[in-house]
């Protein structure tokens, strides 16, 4: 298939009105998931609190844009402020009793949907190859995917005929799928085909129940919900493309993808299928580009697969907000805001 370009526009056309759309939101989770990580680790220190030095070079990895100690500060609600009771020149942060509040608050909602978050990550670990994937990649997902902080150790030991830690090919620690009923890995695409198609032809069980085992077994030709930027899903050659990309089969990311010849464009289709069911699986529809390019082993995914990000505007936009690259599903959002909110969220 031959994609459009837009030549009128300097921007992509991902790029065209979406970052409008997703920059309040980006913004507030940036600092609201960099709060809760600063909480998550003052939690886990025996003494109590977080010493200043701690919070050297955490930057980065908190994902914020200005220093930690400034930003710690910003919120003194959460986090207390006093000397260190060996070094009084340096800081220490302790928890305060709001913040206290929030975490059982917030262990009690991880409780309430400790089935949905095993299921997500059972689906995500039916999508990898060999029903695998290294916990160094996972980690990083924990907020995306409403983990708690100790997933690693709790769900493991609460649900053994799931989850299992194994040592990988490569010698790193691996969270492996011990069993998964197959009935259960029917993707996001394929229940809301599903759901729209009973709704149509209410009464009909028999042909639905037809139409629903092809869903499974990947012969129909399931459409991907698209809604592009202003002006640029009404020009022809859009439609065209548009038409022909949903008119090929759809493949379940949950299938052996191997069968699919390299070279046809079932290959692409696929490959969609995989980043659009991944994104439904989060909690927020989005994630950051560089988390998906460290499962792009596990996912079968192509060498350059971020292009089709902008090579499909219709179904994801792109973000370079907050110094880092977000992808998001389109559809889970409606003016700006999830179209359906998880508990966690």
């Amino acid at each position: 298939m031959q994609f459009p370009t837009n030549q009128n526009n300097s921007k992509s056309p991902a790029e065209m009105g979406e970052e409008q759309l997703l920059r309040p939101l980006i913004d507030v989770q940036t600092d609201l998931k960099a709060a809760c990580l600063l909480k998550d680790a003052i939690a886990r220190f025996s003494t109590g609190y977080l010493p200043s030095k701690s919070l050297e070079n955490t930057q980065k990895l908190l994902g914020i844009t200005v220093p930690t100690l400034r930003f710690i500060r910003r919120f003194p609600t959460l986090f207390h402020e006093f000397p260190h009771p060996k070094w009084p020149s340096l800081a220490r942060f302790e928890l305060t009793h709001v913040a206290k509040l929030l975490r059982q608050q917030e262990m009690k909602v991880f409780d309430e949907c400790q089935t949905d978050l095993v299921e997500r990550l059972c689906l995500l670990l039916t999508m990898s190859k060999s029903q695998m994937i290294p916990l160094q990649s996972i980690h990083p997902l924990k907020w995306d995917f409403g983990l708690p902080d100790d997933f690693d150790k709790n769900l493991v030991k609460r649900f053994p005929d799931h989850f299992q830690i194994v040592k990988g090919t490569n010698g790193l620690a691996c969270l492996k799928l011990v069993q998964w009923r197959e009935e259960f890995a029917v993707s996001e695409l394929q229940k809301s085909n599903e759901k729209r198609g009973l709704e149509s032809d209410n009464g009909a069980d028999g042909r639905n129940a037809y139409k629903y085992r092809e869903f499974k077994r990947g012969k129909s030709a399931l459409e991907f919900a698209m809604s592009f930027p202003r002006g640029y899903g009404a020009q022809k050659k859009v439609k065209a493309w548009m038409e022909e990309f949903q008119k090929l089969p759809y493949i379940s990311p949950y299938e052996d993808s191997r069968r699919i010849d390299p070279n046809s464009e079932l290959v692409e289709k696929r490959v969609v299928g995989v980043l659009h069911e991944f994104l439904s699986l989060t909690i927020y529809k989005k994630t950051k580009r560089n988390y998906l390019r460290s499962l792009r082993e596990e996912l079968i995914l192509p060498h350059r697969f971020t292009r089709l990000f902008t090579r499909y505007p219709g179904i994801f936009y792109l973000s370079l907000k907050c110094k880092t690259t977000t992808v998001a599903l389109r559809e889970g959002y409606r003016r700006g805001r999830l179209a359906e909110r998880h508990p966690i969220a």
